[in-house]
């Protein structure tokens, strides 16, 4: 078993970052948005950060539950999560606003229903 707090406290968490990366990608209706102004970069990069810190707790949430909370919620592809943090920390140069811009539309607005039921499901 693992620390209801702990986990509770991590994936609040989980659902801020997700809340407030659905928030700053609002605007940003296309991946030229991230590249054709000075703005768009500074955005790029704001949310670029935001993913980090997604996947940074994802990460402790997993070793908080010894990998065991994670994968009853198979709807998430949670690897990706963490590996997309990975790349983002230490490929920074190699970042593909195509896929980011695809991650923040398709893969992290379908997140935030899961955290919640995860969140009422350890409640």
């Amino acid at each position: 078993m693992f620390d209801t707090e702990l986990v509770y406290s991590s994936l609040k968490q989980i659902q801020g970052a997700v809340e407030l990366i659905i928030e700053r990608s609002e605007t940003v209706n296309n991946v030229d948005d991230f590249l054709t102004s000075p703005g768009g970069v500074l955005r790029l990069d704001a949310l670029c950060m935001n993913l980090i810190a997604l996947g940074e707790a994802v990460k402790g949430l997993d070793k908080l539950t010894d990998g065991q909370l994670l994968p009853k919620y198979p709807e998430v592809y949670w690897q990706g999560i963490m590996k997309m943090r990975d790349k983002i920390a230490h490929h920074y140069f190699e970042i593909d606003a195509d896929i980011v811009f695809k991650t923040l539309k398709e893969d992290i607005p379908p997140l935030l229903p899961v955290v919640e039921k995860i969140i009422q499901s350890i409640l």
